[in-house]
């Protein structure tokens, strides 16, 4: 398993020594900050103020060539993935000026849209030039397994890559308070110049466990795992007996929901849903060995490093010739003009 080396990243012997930030060269650096949480989130609060004091120490000091900007949701958008909601020619979004604690002189905006849509507001000229760099985050618990495709977090993420920026997705490990927002925010910035060089549309996952950063035992690079935190769906008010949820997963679970609700055209009833952790149950957990997969990482105290790709055209030429097989013959009855 490669260990991911932050650049710049030194990890300190304390609990309140902070990682030292790498630099990124001389051009200037333009950031923003989102999250799905909503613009007065703590997380986002921690990431911004980690920002400034690394664009002051790129300046030493004040008058930074960098700059940070913050677009995000005015309220909670947990689990909006990429969506934007419905967006036609004119549609207008409310905002109002925002304050971000602990960092009253970066400009900020509360939105009345998804974390998508506040990065497309922001990269298209609503608050000034396009970022350079997408921050989203720190989401208040991870992002990992199934997780990924409904997060705010990471759709913002993503969606910075399709308007070609690179971005990173910050994500801390719930537990009891008070968090450590900081651990999470120190990291994110440390890896800054790796994002800066590499190529755009680059996006990164980090999932940090809730842990002082001096009891984080590194950064690893890691796969996603199969995990989610829906482990079953059935219909309340049936008497049918359900498997052990673990069991439940996937189409298994969706062909046991669809034969407990059946019923007369009308009839109305609910459905629920058994939750429960993405994580793995620590007897199978190897204190000696570090995981492959993002939710076993955190599980063990590292932090998780993902490498993602959005939305884009398969060009896997094998399987293409495949479909192309079938398709020519699903298309055959067609007269296409061409």
């Amino acid at each position: 398993m490669v260990k991911a080396r932050c650049p710049g990243y030194e990890r300190p012997a304390t609990g309140t020594r902070r990682a030292r930030h790498g630099p990124v060269g001389s051009r200037h650096v333009r950031i923003l900050v989102t999250n799905d949480d909503g613009v007065g989130a703590p997380g986002l609060a921690a990431l911004t103020r980690a920002l400034v004091r690394w664009t002051e120490q790129a300046g030493d000091g004040p008058g930074s060539p960098h700059d940070v900007v913050v677009v995000a949701p005015s309220s909670n958008y947990s689990g909006a993935g990429a969506a934007v909601g419905s967006v036609t020619d004119g549609t207008t979004i409310g905002y109002e000026r925002a304050t971000v604690e602990g960092a009253a002189g970066v400009e900020a905006y509360g939105l009345n849209a998804s974390p998508a849509l506040s990065v497309i507001v922001g990269a298209l000229g609503a608050v000034g030039p396009k970022p350079d760099l997408v921050l989203s985050g720190i989401n208040h618990g991870v992002n990992v397994g199934r997780s990924i495709l409904h997060s705010g977090t990471v759709g913002a993420a993503l969606t910075a890559s399709q308007l070609g920026i690179s971005a990173l997705a910050v994500s801390l490990r719930a537990g009891a308070d008070p968090d450590p927002w900081e651990s999470a925010a120190d990291l994110a910035v440390a890896l800054l110049p790796l994002l800066v060089a590499a190529p755009a549309r680059t996006v990164l996952n980090l999932n940090v466990p809730h842990l002082p950063l001096s009891d984080i035992r590194g950064v690893r690079w890691a796969r996603v795992s199969g995990a989610g935190l829906i482990k079953s769906a059935r219909g309340g008010t049936a008497t049918w007996d359900a498997p052990n949820p673990e069991e439940m997963e996937g189409p298994a679970a969706a062909e046991a929901a669809r034969a407990v609700i059946a019923g007369e055209p009308g009839e109305r009833g609910e459905i629920v849903l058994a939750v429960g952790s993405p994580f793995p149950h620590g007897d199978d957990l190897d204190p000696d060995e570090a995981g492959t997969e993002d939710a076993t990482l955190v599980a063990q105290g590292y932090a998780a490093l993902t490498a993602l790709r959005g939305p884009r055209a398969e060009d896997d030429h094998e399987l293409l010739a495949q479909i192309d097989a079938v398709l020519d013959a699903a298309l055959d009855p067609f007269a296409f003009g061409d």
